[in-house]
């Protein structure tokens, strides 16, 4: 029933069809030595691995850290639940600032990840991203192979393509990426499924393979959203080569409609197993996020927030043509295309139009090509070609729903097998036409695969450490403010204050309204003494976003700097309301409540703050400081015990306790903690120093409380 071999009467149809048209008479003509077939999977993986072999030595960078860093579902103590949760950085699927990106299998990946490395460590999760990539580069051979029958030297074209296309490079280099890699993993192997059920012997085969599809297709979606397209992918392969559905021939008048009719029933049920599982997987996709959209701002998709439907339709086209143009050329390449990277279109005498023009016009060509071919066998590889381009490609084309990005190289890894395939194909007709010239097609062939490796191993170079990412940012789009926001965070880090100064300033430049930028900036200005100027600065920022919490706590520090003590409580309170889990927000507001002689609402404050984060360091020093000074001696003690319980290896509280201890009398534990402190910071002179103070005293006055600084 589902054997594309056989016709509606259930008997073998001739294989004449694909018999001599398999061979592929063109593939015979493609300028690829045999023996380069015969290692073609050697040589796939072989250069997958050496373009992306260099990224092993990088650091987590960009999206890695708020993804996998400070993503704390990743940590090998977090229930694993909470991967199922949560979104793909962390977040709540219900809280408002939910991106709603529900990936957890991928999370779950970097949970593992993290559990056998012992840690965060940057090379094993790099790691896996070039074994994925190289796994996926295999599979495309196998995926080529099978549309592409009997034209082994395409399909191994096709995927040496795919395997060193440099704007795979955000995809394998960067770990966040890795929801890519998994996703195409699944991608294929459900299509590949696919077809073995298509071509299966006996209806028990066919549905054990078709069930096997599917759930592919859906673990595929659970690493990435786009994974759920197989499905259209599928759909289209079963009525255009399966079912044989060729618009020429009813055009033409030469197709019979009843046996047309006839061929198409076995795919009935096919299509509705694909029909369920695609609106089955969509409703519970649609439910994890809580029934709603994610929320966006402007300065993420600027096109998507235009009011006039034409700005926005020659703005998404024009996105587009820069998509294809990635594809094609792949130099022009940024880890963000945010913030007036592309400004929009908003006049017909605006030459980027031009780009989108060639794009429709390059693509009504193609899908001529593909409804109108005389070769039949073109007409389908075409169809699928272009399938496997546009299809996987929907979900970020702002069509259904609007995306928080302008342009991601990483959406195009999975499209990628599309381009792949038509640039095959392309090469194939042209060493057909052009027989006599098969050397320099070939030189020519040797030389684009030369470029696309050296290129994806010095993108790789760029992705190893920020400061490169973000410079090679500026070069590309020296008019986003998001990259210079980057770069000047990552100098500042790095100690150069001067350096993120000018970067921030040259941020709120470009855009005025940059919130975090402005807290950022207002941050360092802080620290420089120039507090009236960073009041300012975050007194606008929270006037732009008034749930800023962050810039909410930063005003009150600020606040409370200048002596404008009630501000800054207030400045407090309405960041604690935006963000109710803020440990550090409550340290701030116990430091105020000590500065005002508050001790109890001190001591509430620091409390809340270590309930929130056992390890919040500086909120046990506090908490057990005062104490001490109160003389709340006993207390005092039992807060030190609380905390080295979570912090048994900072040697601060260790020093503290051994005061507290030593001035209650309790010299054989004051001692031990003295040189706990001594053995975990040996570097600092007061923990010698007050112990020595110790032992003198226990020499002169054996009987007598001990009275230490």
């Amino acid at each position: 029933m589902f054997d594309h071999n056989r016709n509606s009467t259930g008997f073998k149809c001739p294989k004449k069809e694909w018999s001599r048209e398999a061979v592929h008479s063109w593939d015979e003509t493609l300028p690829v030595p045999k023996w380069a077939v015969h290692f073609g999977p050697c040589l796939v993986v072989g250069a997958s691995l050496a373009c992306f072999a260099h990224s092993l030595a990088g650091d987590f960078v960009f999206d890695d850290t708020e993804a996998v860093v400070h993503n704390v579902d990743v940590q090998p103590e977090a229930p694993l639940r909470r991967i199922f949760e949560d979104d793909f950085w962390g977040t709540q699927l219900q809280a408002e600032s939910s991106h709603k990106s529900y990936r957890p299998l991928t999370t779950l990946t970097f949970k593992l990840n993290c559990l056998l490395a012992g840690g965060l460590v940057a090379s094993h999760f790099h790691a896996v991203n070039v074994v994925l990539h190289a796994l996926v580069s295999f599979l495309s051979l196998r995926l080529f192979e099978v549309l592409l029958q009997g034209a082994p030297r395409a399909s191994l074209l096709c995927a040496l393509l795919f395997a060193v296309h440099p704007v795979h490079t955000e995809s394998v280099a960067a770990v966040v990426g890795r929801a890519d890699l998994l996703c195409t993993v699944f991608f294929i192997l459900s299509f590949l499924s696919f077809v073995r059920c298509c071509s299966s012997e006996s209806a028990w085969s066919s549905c054990l393979w078709l069930f096997t599809s599917m759930l592919f297709s859906i673990v595929s979606m659970l690493c990435k959203e786009p994974g759920i397209t197989v499905i259209g992918l599928c759909f289209i392969y079963d009525v255009v080569i399966i079912c044989k559905f060729d618009t020429l021939s009813i055009i033409t008048r030469r197709s019979n409609f009843t046996e047309v009719k006839r061929q198409l029933l076995p795919a009935v049920l096919r299509q509705g197993a694909l029909a369920v599982v695609a609106c089955a997987a969509l409703n519970l996709r649609w439910r994890v996020m809580g029934s709603s959209s994610p929320v966006f701002q402007r300065i993420d998709n600027p096109a998507s927030f235009e009011e006039n439907l034409l700005v926005r339709v020659v703005n998404y086209n024009h996105v587009y043509a820069l998509n294809a143009w990635l594809l094609l050329c792949p130099q022009w390449l940024c880890f963000d295309w945010s913030m007036g990277c592309l400004t929009l279109i908003r006049s017909v005498a605006d030459i980027r139009i031009l780009s989108s023009v060639a794009l429709w016009v390059s693509l009504a060509m193609l899908v001529g090509q593909a409804l109108l071919a005389a070769d039949t066998q073109l007409r389908r590889l075409l169809c699928i070609a272009l399938s496997l381009l546009v299809v996987p490609f929907l979900p970020a084309s702002n069509l259904f729903f609007r995306v928080g990005f302008v342009v991601a190289e990483r959406v195009l890894y999975l499209p990628s097998l599309g381009f792949c395939l038509l640039v095959s194909l392309g090469m194939a007709r042209l060493s057909t036409a052009l027989q006599q010239h098969r050397k320099v097609l070939q030189y020519c062939i040797v030389a684009l695969l030369l470029i696309f490796t050296v290129r994806s191993m010095q993108r790789c170079r760029e992705w190893r450490h920020e400061s490169s990412l973000f410079k090679s940012g500026l070069k590309v789009c020296p008019g986003n403010a998001k990259v210079h926001y980057n770069f000047a965070k990552n100098v500042g880090d790095s100690g150069d204050r001067e350096g993120a100064i000018r970067g921030y300033r040259e941020a709120l430049r470009l855009h005025p309204d940059y919130d975090q930028a402005m807290n950022n900036l207002a941050n360092i200005l802080r620290d420089t003494g120039e507090l009236d100027e960073a009041r300012t600065l975050l007194e606008r920022a929270v006037e732009l976003r008034p749930d800023f919490a962050a810039a909410w706590m930063n005003l009150g520090i600020v606040q409370s700097s200048l002596g404008l003590l009630a501000d800054a409580e207030q400045s407090y309170r309405t960041a604690i309301s935006h963000r109710t889990k803020y440990p550090d927000c409550y340290y701030n507001l116990g430091n105020l409540y000590l500065e005002q002689k508050r001790y109890e609402e001190a001591y509430r404050a620091w409390r809340n703050a270590t309930r929130q984060r056992p390890t919040h360091l500086v909120s046990w020093n506090n908490l057990v400081l005062m104490l001490d000074q109160q003389g709340r001696a006993a207390d005092a003690e039992r807060a030190a015990l609380q905390a080295l319980a979570h912090l048994p290896h900072e040697p601060a509280l260790h020093f503290q306790l051994a005061n507290i201890l030593g001035k209650a009398g309790k010299y054989q534990r004051s001692e031990h903690h003295f040189l706990e402190a001594i053995r975990l910071g040996p570097e600092n002179a007061s923990y010698h120093t007050n112990l020595g103070q110790l032992l003198c005293q226990l020499c002169m006055h054996p009987s007598q409380p001990l009275r230490v600084s």
